[in-house]
């Protein structure tokens, strides 16, 4: 058994001028609310966040990863007393100086420690609860994003939209998938946020719903998508760019996935179940001439913010919709696929992933992306 080694407490040196992460004070006093009130309902007194998503919605966007595909390098404990960051000494001097909230205390542990060991012991009794025994808890309190939160997303969002039409715009029949990608991915980074997913299908690979990048030029047509993530949230964004006029098949095949996504846009609803709009998604491939088994072929996508899908849809999720909450829809048939990251507002919902340069039509009362035809 391993021995969970001491932690050593630092102090945050920065001043506010020198974060990068955001640390809405007043955001962060509600989100600590709703963990207080997951503890109450408990009967316990601390909780232990250990993932990416937990850690930087509770924290308002700090920065706790190195490795796009490795563990976060901080644990957080929140108890009664106040909120315990726990991280590896190689990592405590960018964390204090940039990603630190003001109130948020700071702990070490040796690069070869144990960290998640070491932030459930400072526990009281120990015994923290864990992420895994309240998850369905957690993803409520995330629900609901706040105001500096959705004017956050709505930038990210906007600003991966902006990139789809920076690349795309440019792109020939003769441009690679790989170059494509790189390029988005370029506009991505250089805009601060992280691109989780790069996707790319030329003319030859469409029947690939998930497509990696190859080297094959894209030919006369091709789908993109971007997943960003900046100050822990994630905008999702699938555009598709084409040198012809279409087929008539892939411009009838194009407005009905409008038209199936239309119906899912209908049944997100505040108080909507989310395992009643999965029924609802299944009804619309075969009223929309897709078949009954198209929903099976991919995912549909489900609840976003700092997740790619938080969680995705499907029968077995019973979570009940809420107001300002985000949401990434992705339904798709053989060549077509359309998605968007939307807010669910008072108004309705917003499509946050916008930018005005990119060709749209009227669906439904809203408008819709069409084919980029350069």
């Amino acid at each position: 058994m391993t021995t969970p080694t001491q932690s050593t407490p630092t102090t945050n040196p920065a001043s506010g001028k020198s974060r990068t992460a955001p640390g809405n004070a007043t955001d962060r006093a509600v989100k600590r609310r709703r963990v207080l009130d997951i503890l109450d309902a408990a009967g316990r007194d601390s909780l232990l966040l250990t993932s990416n998503t937990a850690l930087t919605w509770y924290l308002d966007g700090s920065r706790v990863h190195i490795s796009l595909a490795g563990d976060p390098i901080a644990a957080l404990l929140v108890d009664r007393s106040g909120d315990h960051l726990v991280t590896f000494n190689n990592e405590a001097g960018r964390i204090a100086a940039e990603e630190l909230p003001e109130g948020v205390s700071l702990d070490t542990v040796p690069w070869h420690g144990q960290l998640n060991a070491v932030a459930a012991g400072l526990a009281v009794d120990g015994d923290p609860l864990v992420e895994a025994a309240v998850a369905t808890e957690l993803r409520a309190a995330r629900q609901q994003l706040l105001p500096a939160e959705s004017a956050r997303y709505a930038e990210l969002s906007a600003d991966a939209a902006a990139a789809m039409t920076d690349v795309l715009s440019g792109a020939t029949p003769e441009t690679t998938e790989f170059q494509l990608v790189s390029e988005l991915a370029a506009r991505i980074v250089a805009g601060g946020a992280e691109p989780l997913v790069l996707l790319c299908n030329g003319a030859g690979r469409s029947d690939f719903r998930h497509p990696l990048a190859t080297h094959s030029p894209i030919g006369r047509r091709a789908m993109a998508v971007v997943c960003a993530r900046r100050n822990g949230l994630v905008a999702n964004v699938t555009r598709w760019v084409a040198f012809d006029a279409g087929t008539p098949l892939e411009l009838d095949a194009e407005a009905r996935i409008a038209a199936v996504e239309a119906d899912i846009f209908r049944a997100t609803v505040p108080g909507a179940k989310l395992n009643d709009v999965f029924t609802d998604i299944k009804a619309a491939y075969a009223r929309h001439g897709f078949g009954d088994d198209q929903w099976t072929l991919h995912h549909q996508g489900g609840p976003a913010g700092y997740a790619g899908r938080d969680p995705r849809v499907t029968a077995e999720v019973t979570d009940t919709i809420v107001l300002n909450q985000p949401f990434t829809w992705n339904p798709s048939g053989p060549g077509v696929k359309i998605e968007d990251t939307v807010q669910l507002t008072e108004s309705g919902l917003r499509v946050l992933t916008v930018d005005d340069r990119w060709p749209t039509t009227d669906v439904d009362g809203r408008r819709r992306p069409l084919t980029l035809r350069p």
